[in-house]
């Protein structure tokens, strides 16, 4: 990856690991964040691309507030598919790789998905999202095909890593405030590490690969068992109850189930692949 970099979102946690990863392998790179460029706005990004002229775009940015997005459905359509739409033309201009990240949020989520598919949701099940979130994001992935044929779409889920915000820094702060805390036990799924989804990105990369592909961890949890075991590795004395969901209504509904299957992943060549409870290890090895 040796030519120009344009790595969008460099303000959030994966934009942030993105730049971790450049630093300690010597790759230069331009880093843009929302107040760096709007990506919403096609001539401000348009200007961006002419300054920089990449061959590879990182697109990490996105609208994220998932209760906020119910009510702000047109603020979460402009950035997760109409900017999405603006670089996947602006790409295919420059002749360049679009990397996207989408979502576990743009599959339907229902817990008996779980016994039909206990592996995960594959990449080519039928997107249906249950949230606007999960709406504008699996529309952002529609335009993008339109437009351009370069492109790797990677989807996560439950991603957490050294920087900004998580579930596993929550817990980790929480634990240390509170002596008693509730965690939900009915929500399955598997955890997408930052570190994790930075490699095998680069091995798809490396590789020439395009597509649709999931990068998360094996194995299967549930909140109130991932809080348990980050609390168990930090020695963080703290009464952790198990409750369902219905004791935390949210604007937004939330996936019952939304493991994403790792199968295709597994079977590339120079794939990482890594268990949810080592990957929880290591990015706990990260933060200390």
């Amino acid at each position: 990856m040796k030519a120009p970099i344009l790595v969008l979102g460099a303000g959030g946690q994966l934009g942030k690991e993105w730049k971790f990863y450049f630093d300690k392998n010597d790759v230069e790179a331009r880093y843009a964040s929302s107040s760096d460029i709007n990506i919403t706005n096609f001539d401000e990004t348009a200007r961006a691309f002419e300054i920089v002229k990449p061959k590879y775009v990182i697109n990490c940015a996105a609208y994220t507030k998932v209760d906020q997005a119910e009510d702000e459905p047109e603020k979460a359509m402009l950035v997760n598919a109409d900017a999405v739409q603006n670089l996947a033309r602006l790409c295919r201009e420059y002749d360049a790789t679009l990397v996207h990240y989408s979502t576990d949020y743009i599959f339907p989520g229902k817990i008996e998905d779980r016994e039909k598919k206990p592996n995960g949701y594959d990449e080519e099940f039928p997107a249906n999202p249950i949230n606007v979130y999960g709406e504008t994001k699996f529309k952002g992935e529609q335009l993008l095909k339109q437009e351009t044929d370069n492109y790797l779409i990677i989807r996560v889920a439950w991603l957490c890593g050294r920087f900004g915000n998580n579930f596993v820094k929550t817990m980790l702060r929480l634990g240390r405030e509170r002596d008693e805390l509730s965690v939900v036990n009915d929500q399955f799924g598997a955890p997408s590490f930052a570190f994790n989804v930075v490699e095998n990105t680069i091995a798809l990369l490396r590789q020439q690969k395009t597509g649709t592909w999931h990068i998360a961890s094996s194995g299967i949890t549930n909140w109130y068992e991932f809080a348990s075991l980050i609390f168990q590795e930090q020695n963080i004395d703290v009464r952790l109850k198990a409750v369902d969901s219905s004791g935390f209504p949210t604007k937004a509904k939330r996936p019952n189930y939304s493991k994403l299957s790792i199968k295709k992943l597994s079977e590339l060549e120079d794939s990482s692949i890594i268990k949810w409870t080592d990957g929880l290890k290591q990015l706990l090895r990260q933060l200390r």
